[in-house]
């Protein structure tokens, strides 16, 4: 089902955004990026949500195939629930329409939430670059495929059955101050159906890991998550 928004012209937050995506969110879908309201946001978990056919109504100013988006960081606007990035904003336009779009002030739109895809890529971790081998651990989730939610993340060294819970940080980045010695491996909870599902990345870190490198996680993440959308509203950043 499609949803009827509106949508105001608002100034561009910075690109790195709630989910804490840094520079890695101007790659994402060539720009096209969306601040979510709390509801959406859920205290980051709707962090790389991704949603398609954006559109206006406006037939004239407006194409039909509209854009797909993806949730990079927090909207505040109490009126509103998504705001589009101006690359998304033309994406929605018509030839020749780019720039009377990013002057629109409202318009009627629509949207859906849709699987994120990322072109055969695996989800991957980036390790922070507050992580210290011994004492602390802080790793960001890419390429997060599929329509879900990370919920959960366990923890340990690749071998051992001694599990120990990450907590979110911020957005997309989980964190803990138990950090096993050796190559480390992720238990994924994430959103599945109308329930969640485990995910099991056997060896993600190797043993001599280090801050700043993006590490393959070496599983895909495409389940699909039933849920409803209600009612949204859509400005542009």
């Amino acid at each position: 089902m499609y949803n009827l928004l509106v949508f105001w012209i608002s100034v561009m937050r910075a690109r790195n955004g709630a989910c804490g995506y840094g520079s890695f969110a101007t790659s994402f879908y060539n720009g096209r990026l969306a601040a979510v309201v709390p509801s959406i946001f859920k205290s980051g978990s709707g962090c790389g949500a991704c949603f398609q056919q954006i559109r206006c109504m406006d037939s004239k100013l407006c194409s039909k195939s509209g854009t797909q988006v993806i949730v990079t960081d927090l909207n505040n606007n109490t009126r509103t629930e998504l705001v589009l990035s101006s690359r998304a904003l033309m994406a929605m336009a018509n030839k020749g329409m780019e720039q009377q779009i990013l002057r629109l002030g409202s318009a009627d739109v629509e949207y859906k939430r849709v699987s994120c895809d990322y072109k055969g890529k695996n989800l991957s971790v980036r390790v922070e670059e507050s992580s210290d081998k011994s004492q602390y651990l802080a790793i960001k989730f890419l390429y997060q495929g599929g329509q879900t939610e990370i919920v959960a993340v366990d923890i340990a060294r690749v071998g051992s059955s001694n599990w120990s819970f990450m907590s979110r940080k911020s957005g997309a980045i989980w964190e803990t101050s138990w950090v096993p010695v050796g190559a480390v491996q992720l238990r994924l909870v994430v959103t599945s159906g109308y329930d969640r599902k485990t995910i099991w990345a056997k060896s993600v870190l190797p043993a001599n890991w280090n801050v700043g490198v993006v590490y393959d996680s070496g599983v895909q993440i495409d389940d699909i998550a039933e849920e409803g959308c209600g009612r949204c509203d859509l400005i542009w950043k």
